[in-house]
């Protein structure tokens, strides 16, 4: 069994304040949506989930809560009980079934649409940027998942688990926004950033 130690959360958190800085200059963390997170302990699992209600932009490595598989707080000596986003529960589902130690969930504009637009899932294929997510640029065809939105991050898990594709680092929920996962925070960036590039283009021709 593994303790998260104080050092261990607020490395974390300093790394998530950049992510957040960055996908908020690119407009997906408008106010204070969005939340991301980092795997601190695997047993028991143990996450560093930004806090909710504050301003994406302007984190600091403290402005973070730890959670535990259900989303709920974890108290870890030196780190100010803050709360964690309402959405905590669906980065530890996603980080124990996916086994990702990095999940990031933006708010960007192309993932609400195209999941209006595809309900039943964004397929793809043949465009170069599908490598960047994982998959082949020809001859593989990628569907992003949809899958509705709850505010009940059981039900929401549920329906993650029942989407999940091991070979998709991503899902949508539907009217709400996009989430991606990846061994790292740097290449779950990677990844949301080639995502959504995706979604722009396939909305652009479709």
């Amino acid at each position: 069994m593994n303790v998260p130690t104080t050092q261990g959360v607020l490395d974390a958190g300093a790394r998530l304040a950049v992510e957040a800085a960055r996908f908020t200059s690119f407009g997906w963390m408008r106010g204070t949506s969005g939340n991301l997170s980092e795997v601190v302990t695997r047993d028991p699992l143990r996450l560093a989930v930004t806090a909710s209600g504050l301003d994406k932009g302007e984190l600091t490595a403290s402005d973070v809560a730890v959670v535990g598989p259900d989303g709920g707080p974890v108290e870890v000596g030196g780190i100010a009980p803050l709360t964690p986003s309402a959405e905590a529960g669906l980065h530890a589902r996603i980080a124990g079934v996916s086994g990702a130690d990095a999940i990031v969930h933006v708010h960007a504009l192309n993932a609400v649409l195209a999941g209006h637009h595809w309900p039943a899932g964004v397929r793809l294929r043949d465009v170069e940027t599908l490598k960047g997510i994982g998959r082949l640029a020809h001859d593989d065809e990628v569907v992003i998942p949809v899958i509705t939105n709850s505010q009940d991050m059981t039900e929401l898990g549920d329906r993650f688990e029942a989407a999940y594709d091991p070979r998709t680092p991503a899902v949508i929920v539907a009217d709400h926004g996009l989430y991606t996962w990846a061994p790292t925070l740097k290449r779950a960036r990677h990844i949301t950033e080639c995502v959504e590039w995706l979604l722009a283009y396939a909305i652009a021709i479709r």
